[in-house]
């Protein structure tokens, strides 16, 4: 109720909170629940590595199961970052995943990925969108660090070798600015590049502490005005290419959190508002 009042229209719900609902008709009563409060499941939110021996085949049966889940609950997207859990333990070996603090090496790295990796992702995408579009669904990979689509380049890479009318890129630009010490594209040409291949958007703020010596920045996320990226820049980018869909926000963590949120979305709405009029 709280989350509706405040503006929301959905809530991006994980593969697993599904899979402890087990049968259809529990997602669909999961879901109908949610509709009397005013909101949609937006997204199902899946994700791992795709291609890694270890993780990967039990990766892509859980990405079949978000797709089973979007058709049960009517969600618009699945969404996936594929990340894997830190291998070479220690900094800087590898930067743990998902951490508040930037190094200059990040495990599964574009920077470090042959075509091959691009290839086989493609394989599985194109078999998950063959399912998807059963169930009226899109797939989207999240631009996301540790991950071999970390930046708009590899972005754009696999998009093209998919090809497919309802896979899409989530151009989460936070992740790129915290992917290294140092970040290595800048927020307006990431959002240039990737809006029109957009099929969902997840938003949040930073602001980063660099130490040179160290090699090593720590952030601090804050509400949408708040941070380093400019998202009036961002909202514009989307808004001109045309984009239609979500636009999810990743609160910071400390704080009032309901008032951060409310915040962040009050100022996503008004920049919408003036891009409309």
């Amino acid at each position: 109720k709280k989350v509706q009042e405040l503006g929301f229209d959905a809530l991006e719900v994980g593969v697993e909170v599904f899979a402890k609902l087990g049968t259809e008709q529990k997602v669909r009563d999961f879901a109908s629940r949610l509709g009397d409060f005013g909101l949609a499941v937006g997204c199902v939110r899946a994700g791992g590595t795709l291609h890694d021996a270890k993780n990967g085949p039990r990766n892509r049966a859980r990405l079949d199961d978000a797709i089973k889940y979007s058709g049960w609950s009517g969600a618009e997207v699945v969404n996936g970052a594929m990340s894997a859990p830190a291998r070479h333990p220690g900094h800087p070996a590898g930067s743990v995943p998902g951490s508040q603090s930037g190094w200059p090496v990040s495990q599964d790295a574009s920077l470090d990925a042959t075509l091959g990796v691009y290839d086989v992702l493609a394989g599985v995408f194109q078999a998950a969108c063959a399912r998807a579009a059963d169930v009226d669904t899109n797939v989207v990979v999240e631009v996301h660090q540790n991950s071999p689509v970390d930046n708009s380049w590899s972005a754009l890479l696999l998009t093209e070798k998919v090809d497919r009318p309802n896979f899409g890129i989530n151009p989460d630009v936070g992740n790129i600015f915290w992917t290294y010490d140092v970040p290595e594209e800048s927020f307006d040409d990431a959002i240039d590049n990737l809006a029109p291949v957009a099929k969902y958007w997840h938003c949040k703020n930073l602001h980063r502490v660099y130490h040179p010596e160290n090699s090593r920045s720590v952030f601090l996320r804050v509400p949408l005005p708040d941070g380093e990226i400019d998202y009036r820049y961002g909202i514009s980018a989307m808004h001109n290419a045309g984009y239609t869909g979500y636009m999810t926000i990743e609160g910071s963590w400390a704080g009032d959190q309901w008032h951060h949120d409310a915040r962040s979305l009050d100022y996503a709405k008004a920049i919408w508002a003036d891009l409309k009029s």
